[in-house]
């Protein structure tokens, strides 16, 4: 039993010191969880045929992750399959933002879903995410 826990039981009583002692118990439990969760990462992205700014991202695994991505010629397409991530449309000189949170260790491919030209096919890059 805690110092406070035992002040509380000798100044109210028995069964309201057990509430109380309950709801810190529950309360300290919820601000240690809420102090653990891992911040937003933002990442900005360009895109333009047919390249992204940046061929590999490394992230952390559990980490949650935010994709600012401008396309700086014609629109484009963004997709991590593997996340089942991606938004619709990436247009020229507009933030798209994509919002995910990498559940595993290993190397995904992201690439360009809408056609952009001749070359489309080449336009991908690779997360890396380790733990």
């Amino acid at each position: 039993m805690t110092r406070l826990e035992s002040f509380v039981r000798e100044r109210l009583g028995g069964s309201l010191a057990l509430a109380v002692a309950a709801l810190l118990a529950l309360g300290g439990g919820y601000l240690a969880a809420a102090q653990a969760a891992p911040k937003e990462r933002v990442i900005k992205l360009t895109v333009k045929r047919f390249e992204y700014s940046k061929k590999e991202i490394e992230l952390k695994k559990g980490q949650p992750v935010v994709i600012e991505i401008t396309s700086l010629d014609v629109p484009h397409g963004f997709s991590v399959p593997d996340f089942h991530t991606r938004a619709d449309v990436v247009l020229p000189g507009k933030v798209t933002r994509v919002k995910f949170t990498p559940d595993r260790e290993g190397t995904f491919t992201y690439l360009c879903d809408i056609f952009c030209g001749t070359g489309h096919e080449q336009l991908e890059g690779r997360f890396i995410v380790r733990s």
